[in-house]
């Protein structure tokens, strides 16, 4: 899967398993152990990117605290 390729799962920034909204967040940065800081509406907050392959400033879609693609990337 490249950075630019919805999953599956994803469809009209939604899951379609469970109908829950992906959400729009930016990376801040890179803890290891796959996970990341993302900026949120609520503030900083820390999410996998396990699945993805996401760097600093790359817009990524969150579902249930899990990156599930790449949607902009700073590079």
């Amino acid at each position: 899967m490249t950075p630019s390729t919805a999953p599956e799962c994803h469809g009209d920034d939604h899951c379609i398993t469970c109908s829950d909204a992906a959400v729009p967040v930016r990376v801040r940065e890179l803890t290891g152990d796959g996970l990341a800081v993302v900026d949120t509406d609520a503030g900083p907050e820390e999410v996998s990117v396990a699945l993805v392959e996401a760097a600093p400033g790359d817009i990524v879609l969150v579902h249930a605290k899990e990156a599930i693609a790449v949607v902009g990337n700073s590079r």
